[in-house]
């Protein structure tokens, strides 16, 4: 039999490769990883925790506005960009640090450096070839640049986490979940926001209503939406004001260009081709039902297969990997009823199908859809609206759809996830007890369906 230094080596310490690699470890498995830039990956590092820390003090804002509703006098309010970007920078340091002791506690070892493929069990990193009898590729996605005159002087959201100051005038451009948060965060802050967008609603792919409810209520809060809106060039001035020229002959100006129009599988320079691994035509790898790829003894999971770019999946999937090819091979991981959710202001979640998706598979549907100011704002001048809907398949009663527009919509949508994989019926949901007074009770009142 042939020897191998390692079972397992990772390409890549996101939170599904080292979620892979810490359990192959303990199941016994000699297990190495390479990371070329930070542990934990998009997620920790330029994804959902610094996102969503800055979306909570974007929040902020609307808050203090609020308090005065309720007697509070709330004095100047002003945002230190520095003292913001210094505490999450502390918070990412010390995940980065978790990600490190727990790769460490498992004996996994880490590799700093870039890793590409040299054949199907070797790998070369670090000025060194190392052999392996698996391979797993775990290098996530990168943000799409698109081709446009003047592109360089635009970020991405990688860039946007490390802003030495917070511009005054900013434009978003792209209609998805990234989009809309920035979008968000970046006027919860006090900038001038622009969201620019190629379509005519935002949120392509989720439930229509979804993306039309966020629309009306990122506008309220004073977010400028401009619809099927194309940029043609873009040029910077020299005192590093952009004027970004669109194809309708006008002009916006803006002291910075954030760029959110998706994200490609990460997959460039590897090697993969060299090793004769197969990939899509945008690039990601192609894998089967257990995540092998062509190549028998490479394996691929995470946002670089391009099945669902979320992290709690990727970390799903790298526990079927990792016990497939070192345990009992039981797991597998469900792709129906994921839910999600998006940190715009106000939030969004979803789960299960969206209207047009089920009248799709199951024709006769039934839809329930309810919108309302909640009590917390009926002591403010606060004039944001709550969405709730529900999809509802009209021969079985079963409960096909959640959705959600406003405060906490994750939270609230979680619990509703577990009901949809159980099979939960919409006469079930009508028989639950509501907590009162609270939003989620208004998805157990709903009882006649919109026509």
């Amino acid at each position: 039999m042939q020897e191998f230094d390692y079972d397992l080596f990772t390409i890549g310490a996101g939170s599904g490769g080292v979620r892979a690699s810490r359990f192959a470890a303990t199941f016994g498995a000699r297990v190495a990883v390479a990371e070329e830039r930070y542990l934990g990956g998009t997620c920790v590092n330029v994804g959902c925790i610094p996102k969503k820390l800055l979306s909570y003090a974007a929040h902020y804002h609307q808050d203090f506005e609020d308090a005065a509703g309720y007697g509070w006098n709330v004095g100047e309010r002003k945002i230190d960009w520095a003292t913001l970007i210094a505490n999450k920078d502390s918070e990412i340091e010390r995940l980065n640090g978790i990600y490190e002791r727990l790769l460490t506690e498992s004996k996994v070892a880490i590799f700093r450096a870039r890793a590409r493929l040299a054949d199907a069990h070797t790998i070369e990193v670090d000025g060194k070839r190392i052999t392996a009898r698996h391979i797993l590729v775990a290098t996530g996605g990168w943000p799409v640049v698109p081709e446009v005159p003047g592109i360089e002087h635009a970020i991405t959201s990688n860039e946007a986490f490390h802003l030495k100051a917070l511009p005054r005038r900013v434009v978003v451009g792209g209609g998805g979940y990234i989009a809309v948060e920035f979008a968000s965060i970046f006027n919860g802050l006090g900038a001038e926001t622009t969201l620019l967008y190629r379509g005519e609603q935002l949120l392509r792919g989720f439930d229509a209503d979804l993306g039309s409810t966020l629309a009306v209520e990122m506008a309220k809060k004073g977010v400028t939406l401009r619809f099927k809106a194309h940029l043609e060039r873009i040029e910077k001035n020299a005192s590093g004001e952009l004027a970004l020229v669109m194809t309708d002959g006008s002009t916006l100006l803006c002291d910075m260009l954030m760029n959110a129009t998706g994200r490609a599988p990460h997959t460039r320079g590897l090697g993969l081709e060299e090793a004769g691994v197969e990939l899509a035509p945008n690039g990601a790898i192609v894998v089967d039902a257990h995540y092998q790829t062509s190549v028998p003894s490479i394996h691929a999971i995470g946002d670089v297969i391009n099945r669902m770019q979320l992290t709690p999946v990727a970390l799903a999937e790298g526990m079927v990997v990792a016990d497939r090819l070192f345990n009992t091979g039981t797991r597998h991981v469900m792709y129906t009823n994921v839910p999600t959710a998006i940190f715009s202001h106000p939030n969004v979640a979803t789960v299960g199908l969206s209207e047009a998706q089920a009248r799709k598979q199951f024709g006769a549907v039934k839809i329930f859809r309810t919108g309302f100011k909640s009590l917390k704002h009926t002591m403010t001048h606060n004039q944001e609206r709550m969405m709730m809907k529900m999809v509802v398949d009209a021969n079985s009663d079963r409960v096909l759809g959640v959705h959600m527009v406003g405060p906490d919509a994750g939270e609230i949508i979680q619990g509703f996830a577990v009901a949809l994989n159980c099979g939960v019926t919409k006469a079930q949901v009508d028989a639950t007890i509501g907590i009162h007074p609270t939003a989620a009770e208004e998805f157990v009142t709903m009882r006649e369906p919109v026509a």
